[in-house]
């Protein structure tokens, strides 16, 4: 028998510098809802969020907002205010997978494997940085996601303009350790962790354009790794994913390195659905096909709050 899942609306687009992309996931999301007959809507949040989530009567939301504003607890905490359930984390889960320096720090203290890395300032004293970090490594904005605002460093004079592009983004700046090795993600929902996708980009690193644009972009799934060895990585991403408090659907980035090491880069908890989103490849997989798999993310919510 169908669920009834009333009014849904779909958040998307909002302010972030992720905007373009969040409306393009929203848009594959709001029309797979609607093919199944889901009585479904998008809301642009960018403006006048909260007049356009009360002028209807709306039983319950799914996000698709990536970035600060919709991925970090903000729209979260609204949702609860409002009484509204809604897709993936909560606040908590959603603020610290947000902010990778606070989610790398609490996978420090439970000794799950992760780059070191520290802070940075336009003033910090690069040397002592590369002598802490090593190079070659990574300039990031804790606070942003598809890869934007960062910068691959491999001597200690570009240092400087990278940590310059990086603040341009107004969060906390981290220089962290380049793991060289092959990039793997694992999309998780619920409590299965979907077959692993091996990523591979001819540029220096998986950067936005390699995610979202690049069309020699390649991503393996099934990934060519030996059962038991795929199966341990999926069992230490689930451990990252659930440690930060993340919930529902989500996603795990990591580095294996050429010993075999696993090294955890960041959690998504509002992955991309676009036409290069990794969930949706990982999930096809597994045999769920796109809409199968909104329908699903969406009945978690459903019994959850």
């Amino acid at each position: 028998m169908k669920k009834d899942f009333g009014k849904v609306a779909v958040l998307m687009g909002g302010n972030s510098a992720e905007r373009e992309v969040s409306l393009k996931s929203g848009q594959a999301i709001l029309e797979a809802l609607l093919r199944q007959g889901v009585d479904a809507l998008g809301i642009d949040t960018a403006h006048d969020i909260v007049a356009q989530l009360t002028k209807t009567q709306i039983d319950r939301v799914f996000i698709a907002l990536h970035g600060r504003g919709g991925e970090d607890g903000t729209i979260q905490g609204l949702l609860e205010h409002l009484g509204l359930p809604y897709t993936g984390s909560g606040v908590l889960g959603s603020a610290l997978a947000m902010d990778k320096y606070r989610t790398k720090q609490l996978w420090q203290g439970l000794g799950l494997p992760t780059p070191a890395s520290v802070p940075l300032q336009a003033d910090s004293d690069f040397n002592q940085v590369v002598a802490q970090v090593g190079l070659p490594l990574m300039v990031k904005p804790v606070l942003e996601g598809s890869s934007v605002g960062i910068s691959k460093v491999t001597t200690v004079n570009e240092l400087a303009q990278a940590v310059e592009t990086a603040l341009e983004f107004d969060c906390l700046v981290i220089a962290e350790h380049f793991v060289s090795g092959i990039e793997y993600t694992a999309a998780i929902l619920q409590e299965t962790v979907f077959p692993l996708i091996r990523l591979e980009t001819p540029r220096d690193f998986y950067d936005f354009t390699a995610k979202y644009s690049d069309n020699k972009t390649s991503y393996i799934c099934p990934c060519g790794l030996p059962a038991e060895q795929e199966q341990a990585l999926q069992n230490i991403a689930k451990q990252a994913f659930l440690s930060i408090g993340a919930g529902g659907w989500g996603r795990v980035d990591f580095i294996v390195d050429s010993a075999g090491q696993a090294w955890l880069l960041e959690v998504n908890t509002i992955p991309g659905m676009t036409d290069h989103s990794l969930v949706p490849k990982a999930a096809q997989v597994a045999g769920i096909n796109f809409d199968e798999l909104i329908l699903r993310i969406l009945e978690i919510e459903l019994f959850k709050k």
